[in-house]
């Protein structure tokens, strides 16, 4: 299916690096001005006196072609002066703050300082970056990610993510905050076609969005489809392998994450080899590992590809 056959009013729901990666493709693979991409902000938090939105800085990096690849979060050809700079202080430099990565943090302070939204101060950015998609936080209020552990307690997620490197257990996963969705996102998934869940983290990244007061009910018009983030058994990036016998009791599996989302999918696109035993969804078996920008635009397509078709199932039913 090429991009003119495609749906036209398209959802991905993303995190960070596997969900950036995948909108990338899609915004690619769809005509300009067809795809929306809602963003976890539940691993947002302060650092440094500024607001700090990863997954939001991610996905916008990665869709501008600025990321970097390599490392898989921030901006290629990065600096870090003034990281070194904190370091030398005695101040806090657990987490990666690039130089130019920092403009992006004192505009988006200075806005929302001024009385900007959320909303408002990301879509400047990415218009700023030529982003071809709009770009949605999940909600303009703060609702943060915590993990409950067995060994340190309670984490706020990025303490436990970076600097505890994933590595105490996690018992419970919970938000510290319950904002409604923006008025933004209620609109963009009341008007899709299609609504694609990236191969993001479901506890972490997608759970948060799929909890925020009136997604699910946006969520019952368009057809649902998720790519599995698990191949293999394994996690193609992140501690996510390790978290699914942890909080849902079962090994870690691309029927897993179908049993995560039950009967919000239509559809599951999944690596080959992985489709058996998933039971009761759609399930599209191919080559799901994005291993460089063609594989992303490779990957978007035959997913929007398997959704025509779920699409055009329902138009006949």
């Amino acid at each position: 299916m090429n991009a003119r056959s495609a749906p036209r009013r398209v959802v991905a729901l993303s995190g960070g690096v596997g969900g950036a990666r995948f909108a990338y493709g899609l915004s690619r693979a769809l005509e300009p001005g067809a795809l929306t991409v809602i963003v976890n902000t539940g691993d947002d938090f302060t650092h440094w006196g500024l607001p700090i939105c990863p997954d939001l800085d991610t996905v916008m990096y990665t869709l501008a072609e600025l990321s970097d690849d390599e490392r898989g979060w921030g901006l290629k050809d990065e600096t870090f002066h003034a990281l070194e700079g904190v370091r030398r202080y005695g101040g806090e430099a657990w987490f990666m703050l690039g130089d130019r990565d920092l403009a992006t943090h004192l505009q988006r302070a200075q806005a929302l300082a001024a009385g900007d939204s959320l909303t408002q101060v990301t879509d400047t950015l990415c218009r700023a970056l030529g982003v071809p998609a709009r770009v949605l936080p999940m909600a303009d209020e703060p609702c943060r990610t915590m993990i409950d552990t067995e060994r340190d307690g309670t984490l706020p997620f990025q303490q436990w993510f970076v600097g505890r490197r994933a590595e105490p257990k996690v018992q419970k996963v919970w938000l510290d905050g319950d904002p409604p969705a923006s008025a933004a996102v209620v609109q963009a998934l009341a008007g899709a076609d299609l609504v694609i869940i990236g191969p993001s983290n479901p506890y972490v990244s997608i759970d948060p969005i799929l909890s925020r007061p009136g997604v699910r009910d946006a969520l019952r018009g368009p057809v649902v489809v998720a790519v599995s983030p698990i191949v293999g058994g394994r996690a193609v990036k992140g501690p996510l392998a390790e978290m699914i016998p942890a909080l849902g009791g079962e090994p870690a599996s691309a029927a897993a994450i179908a049993r995560h989302y039950g009967s919000l999918l239509a559809g599951i696109v999944v690596e080959h080899g992985d489709e058996p035993p998933i039971r009761g969804v759609s399930v599209l078996a191919c080559d799901s590992i994005m291993k460089n920008r063609e594989d992303r635009v490779r990957l978007a397509r035959d997913c929007l590809a398997f959704a025509d078709g779920l699409l055009a199932r329902r138009a006949n039913s």
